[in-house]
């Protein structure tokens, strides 16, 4: 477990990652009264909050934007699995540092957090939602860069405030409702079938009968709750499983194009560079040089 911590102006960000090949479980406490936003690149973390004689479970997966209030009387648990790597940034900043914002950035935490901002209790949980591409590609680019020292941190203020910027643009939407839903539990399935068979998936129909809901429906309430229609989704996992092998393995680009699904290497080499603005031998090239 690697937690890389932060100060960007008025705001503490967390960058952790997890490869254990067990379970950890890590506890804390927030110093003070503090509003918290927490992104999961990759992951599966069992959240235990506890205050007062309440007790709170969160199961915080892949994808996941979470927002909420707390204070020094609530005690977290993170029980972190080892089925899946643990990518995350979490950014804290204290309730009285939002009063001295500016004008306009503390109105936009005023409009779309009231709850956070006037909390009624030592822990509220505020907009819960499935990260849209933009917030998605923000993560991806804090959790991977390659910059040090001061460049690293004017690199990671920048993404933060993208990061955050994504978030509340969602919220002004007016979808960043809970993921709680009646289907809820099927379209996290169909997920699961897709990410577990990226590179031969089935066909909207055959996902369709193997989660039990129609076609119309499944394409309905999968862009609602991931954002992007299903195919979108597929093309970035795709993409996301193919940087990970590219940068952390010695598999070539050919290799890890035919193994996350594409046949054609040039339709994959401007899919990678669309996505991450450079071709995927660049990453291989910058694998090679890390090792020599």
């Amino acid at each position: 477990m690697t937690t890389d911590i932060i100060e960007v102006k008025d705001f503490i960000v967390l960058v952790e990652q997890s490869n254990a090949p067990k379970t950890i479980i890590q506890t804390c406490e927030i110093d003070g009264d503090a509003v918290g936003f927490a992104f999961y690149g990759s992951g599966n973390v069992e959240l235990e909050i506890k205050y007062k004689n309440t007790t709170k479970i969160a199961t915080n997966t892949t994808g996941l934007a979470i927002s909420f209030f707390g204070n020094s009387k609530v005690m977290f648990s993170h029980k972190i699995a080892p089925d899946k790597v643990l990518q995350s940034v979490s950014v804290f900043t204290k309730l009285k540092n939002l009063h001295t914002l500016p004008q306009p950035e503390y109105e936009v935490f005023t409009e779309y957090l009231p709850e956070l901002i006037h909390p009624q209790e030592n822990f509220v949980e505020g907009p819960r939602f499935y990260m849209t591409p933009d917030m998605q590609k923000a993560v991806h680019k804090i959790m991977t860069t390659q910059y040090k020292g001061n460049t690293r941190l004017l690199f990671l203020k920048s993404q933060v405030n993208e990061l955050l910027s994504h978030f509340f643009a969602y919220l002004e939407t007016g979808k960043g409702n809970p993921v709680d839903s009646c289907e809820r539990d099927k379209i996290l399935q169909a997920r699961d079938i897709i990410t577990s068979n990226i590179s031969n998936p089935p066909t909207l129909n055959e996902l369709s009968k193997l989660i039990g809901l129609n076609n119309n429906k499944l394409k309905k309430k999968f862009k609602e709750l991931f954002g992007v229609p299903v195919f979108k989704f597929l093309q970035e996992e795709r993409l996301s499983k193919a940087y990970e092998l590219l940068s952390q393995t010695e598999m070539g680009v050919q290799e890890t194009a035919w193994l996350v699904g594409y046949e054609s290497l040039s339709s994959f080499s401007n899919a990678f560079y669309q996505k991450f603005g450079f071709r995927p031998a660049e990453v291989k090239k910058q694998f090679f040089s890390n090792k020599s």
